[in-house]
Parts: structure tokens; C-alpha cells; sequence
């Protein structure tokens, strides 16, 4: 009897395995997998991915040499020996290449996702528990179920799909789930240092099935603005520390509405209101409600285009706040500090015209019935890796959801399905599959 086309033969392992795909979506949704908080979900992966006979790697970021890359982003309040990152990878089999092939190419693939989930907020402003993984009309709720646990999940069981349908790569596939990626990105450098190189590496970051054209860079730094406590009742005498962060911070508003005049000219964003973000996201300042504060720490986020140098926004920045502080009596002789820590990421953009694009273009079309869209986005993601450092074309692509570093995070699971469906045809046509 004639075996079935293998997308159809896809289309039924994914469908006949999507329950199981959704839980184990919940199982790793319930880990509470917050920076340095990591280690205890990429223990369960990494017994997964043994599971399914793929050779495991664990290491963590004290087993490379970050410090030594250039490109590496400064650690934020995390111990480098604990941040742990896992590799699963199927080797193909011995002997000449394309030996066996019955559909695709046999080139390499990284397939990457990041398990590192921000802060939930206050609980009580969720709908559902952040951490119950709570299905509902076909979303699945919890931080990290959109962002990006939905598209980690993706990638196993596009893989598991191969298998089911009776067919094995061609080619090797390395599939790692890293941390640091909502802090430096160098989990994702980690990998790389670590060597694992592949033809082509998939991020399923949320993208709704779209393809990240660009993304922004992203920097991130710390204020620190001294004061003279005083008791309140003669505050005039003092200096209120927390009320010159204010000012610093309106004046980085300032400079970054300037920054977003000179966007407009850029090639990919000229078309993005206001592509440049700023964003003073912690405050941390005084010690008592009747008492001018002595100290104000603040830590802030901006964004930089692709093409522009990270020195280059650095000083910017540094400018920014130094004028304004020469602007402050008090902080004219009182110079506030500025520490970079966390994201020095550069933007990126995948130019149009890669073979690996066309392919994934392709295996959307043949899941969704339609054109893959492309978009430009205002956030980083790790492709930059890949495609700016190491000459591998990283292609950002996954599953629909909601509320990415938000109240309510959720993802869509119909959506999930075909986007696993559009991934595992990705495999089999860039790695080429043989009968297993």
C-alpha cells in the first residue's frame, strides 16, 4: 500500500499527538521559570529530550567564555554557574549525504527557544493563576505560555511528528532551550560558544505566524541620584533624591523623541511610529515617608535600530543625562551615576531573499494555505546571534498569543497546532527526512 504524502503524514502524527503537546505545554508553563529560578525546568527537558534519544547536553554560562566575546552582555544579579542551558541533539545517520532521502535538502538546523519568563505582578490582577496553566475556549493561560514556551513546545513535537509519521532527518538537528533571554541574550551565545553551528537556526519566538523581517536593539542601564535627607518640615534644605530621578528621566523621554525624528529616515522602520522605546521599568529610592530621600536607583530600558553601533547609543544616553544633571543645582555637584548592566543588544534584520526563508515560506503555505507575512518589531529576540555574528540566518517564526510581559498571558492552541505542522514540514524539506 502506498504511504500517504508526507504532509499529510505530518498532519495526522501532530493532530494525533496535539494532546499531548498540550500538556506537556501546561507541565513546563508551571514552572515558575524566572531569571535564576531556571535550572529546575531545564533538569525536566533535558530529561525529555533523553527520553527521545537525542544526545543531552547541560552546561551553564561559567562553561564558556562569555566574558571573552564581545558581543556579551553584562550579567544582572545572577550567578553565570547556575544559569544552566541545554542541548538535545538527533544526529543523522552514518554514511554519504542525501544516502537514503526520499523528500528535502539535508542541511543542519538549530532550533532555539528561551524558558526565562519575567516577574508575574501582583497575582491578584490575573484572571487565572500565572503558573496553573488554565485552558479556556482554546487558549492556554500562564506567563511564559505565550512567550515563548508555546513555540519551545512547538519544536518538540514538530520533532516527535517526524517520528510518529515514520521518518527521521537527514540531517543533524540541535534543539536548545536556553535562559537570559529577557536579561542578555547570552544564553543564546552560550550555544554558540559552546560550538553547536547548524545551515539555518528557527527561533518559534510569538510571532503569530509571521516572519521577523527586523528587530530593534536594546539597552539596558541603571540610575543612581543621591539627595540630603532632611525632615520633611524643612524639606527646602535637603535634596529629595527620588524627584531628581524624575528629572533624568523626563530628559531621557526627551532625547529619545529626538532619536525617533532621525528614525524616520531608517530603511525597515521609517514606516513604525515612534520605534524607539524608552522605558524606566525599577525604582528604588528613600527610606522614610518624612524624610527627603538620600538615594533613587532606576533601571531603564531603550532601544536602538539595526545599523546603529551600541557605543554610539551608549554615549548618547550618557550625554543625555549629564546635561540634564548640569541643568540641577544639586546634581551639578552631585553627578548621578550610570551603570550599564544587562542588554547591550544590537538590532537586527534578515534580509529578504535567504534560501532558509524561502523553505519556511513554503511549509507555512502548505499548514496555513496562505502567504507567510513578514513584520518589523519594536522588541529584541536572539536572532541577532546568529545572523549578525556567526553567518547563520536566523529565521524568527511561531505560534499566536496574547499579553507577552502582561496580565493574562495565553496562547492560542489551534493556532500552536498548525504552526507545530508548519514547523515540522520545515524540517523534513530543509534537513530532508528518510523512512525511519
Amino acid at each position: 500500500m502506498t504511504q500517504p504524502a508526507i504532509p499529510e503524514r505530518l498532519r495526522a502524527a501532530i493532530a494525533a499527538n496535539f494532546a499531548a503537546q498540550t500538556s506537556f505545554l501546561a507541565d513546563i508553563v508551571r514552572f515558575p521559570s524566572l531569571r535564576g529560578n531556571e535550572a529546575p525546568l531545564q533538569d525536566f527537558l533535558a530529561r525529555q529530550m533523553a527520553a527521545r534519544g537525542w544526545w543531552v547536553d547541560r552546561f551553564s554560562l561559567a562553561d564558556v567564555p562569555l566574558e571573552g566575546h564581545p558581543k556579551a552582555s553584562p550579567m544582572v544579579d545572577v550567578d553565570p554557574a547556575g544559569s544552566i542551558q541545554v542541548v538535545g541533539t538527533l544526529r543523522a545517520r552514518d554514511g554519504a549525504a542525501g544516502e537514503g532521502m526520499i523528500h528535502g535538502r539535508g542541511r543542519s538546523l538549530i532550533m532555539q527557544g528561551h524558558i526565562d519568563v519575567v516577574p508575574e505582578g501582583p497575582t491578584a490582577m490575573w484572571s487565572h493563576p500565572p503558573y496553573a496553566a488554565h485552558i479556556q475556549d482554546g487558549w492556554l493561560y500562564g506567563r511564559g505560555a505565550h512567550d515563548m514556551k508555546s513555540g519551545v513546545s512547538a519544536m518538540f513535537f514538530a520533532m516527535d511528528a517526524l517520528k510518529a509519521a515514520g521518518l527521521r532527518p537527514c540531517a543533524d538537528i540541535h534543539v536548545q532551550t536556553v535562559t537570559e533571554e529577557e536579561s542578555t541574550g547570552n544564553g543564546a551565545l552560550a550555544t554558540l560558544l559552546r560550538g553547536y553551528r547548524a545551515d539555518a537556526a528557527l527561533i518559534p519566538e510569538p510571532t503569530g505566524g509571521t516572519i521577523t523581517r527586523a528587530h530593534t536593539g536594546t539597552l539596558w542601564f541603571r540610575l543612581r541620584v543621591a539627595g540630603v535627607p532632611v525632615h520633611v518640615a524643612v524639606a527646602q534644605t535637603g535634596s529629595n533624591a527620588i524627584m531628581s530621578a524624575y528629572q533624568l528621566i523626563q530628559a531621557l523621554y526627551a532625547h529619545t523623541a529626538e532619536a525617533n525624528k532621525a528614525a524616520a529616515q531608517h530603511p525597515w522602520y521609517k514606516g513604525i511610529e515612534a520605534p524607539i522605546k524608552f522605558n524606566p521599568g525599577i525604582i528604588r529610592g528613600g527610606d522614610w515617608a518624612s524624610s527627603t530621600p538620600a538615594w533613587c536607583e532606576v533601571d531603564c530600558r531603550i532601544g536602538l535600530l539595526p545599523g546603529r553601533d551600541v557605543a554610539v547609543v551608549q554615549k548618547a544616553v550618557e550625554a543625555a543625562v549629564a546635561a540634564a544633571a548640569r541643568a540641577d543645582h544639586f546634581m551639578a555637584n552631585n553627578p548621578p551615576e550610570l551603570t550599564w548592566h544587562g542588554f547591550l543588544a544590537d538590532g537586527y534584520v534578515l534580509e529578504p531573499g535567504s534560501e532558509a526563508e524561502a523553505v519556511l515560506a513554503a511549509a507555512h503555505s502548505s499548514a496555513f494555505g496562505g502567504e507567510m507575512p513578514a513584520r518589523i518589531t519594536t522588541a529584541v529576540n536572539d536572532t541577532r546571534f546568529y545572523g549578525l555574528y556567526f553567518g547563520i540566518p536566523g529565521l524568527c517564526y511561531g505560534p499566536k498569543g496574547e499579553g507577552a510581559h502582561a496580565f493574562d498571558e495565553r496562547t492560542h492552541l489551534e493556532h500552536l497546532q498548525t504552526t507545530t505542522l508548519a514547523m515540522a514540514s520545515f524540517i523534513a524539506d530543509w534537513c530532508g527526512v528518510e523512512e525511519a
